[in-house]
């Protein structure tokens, strides 16, 4: 009868532990699921602050390229305009 006894309380123990663990691997899998969406947010938001900032550095250096270009001709018109100038006097 004590043996009895002793293989009922080792069955509930096992079933215990079993549902402990899957409950344990529930609550692992959700703590999982959370740490990647945040992950994915976060790679996410770094990638979009840094196209920004790469748009921004690239606005900006074309807004240079075109000033120097636009500076460079309006400085050559202006010499030669000088130079055609001083030709016809």
């Amino acid at each position: 009868m004590l043996g009895g006894l002793g293989k009922l309380a080792a069955e509930g123990l096992a079933h215990r532990t079993e549902k402990a663990t899957e409950e344990a691997v529930h609550i692992v899998e959700g703590v999982v699921k959370e740490v990647v969406e945040h992950a994915k947010e976060a790679g996410e938001k770094a990638i979009s602050e840094a196209l920004k900032k790469a748009q921004e550095t690239g606005d900006k250096v074309v807004k240079e390229v075109t000033e120097t270009v636009t500076n460079t001709v309006t400085n050559a018109v202006t010499h030669a305009a000088e130079g055609l100038g001083k030709l016809g006097q």
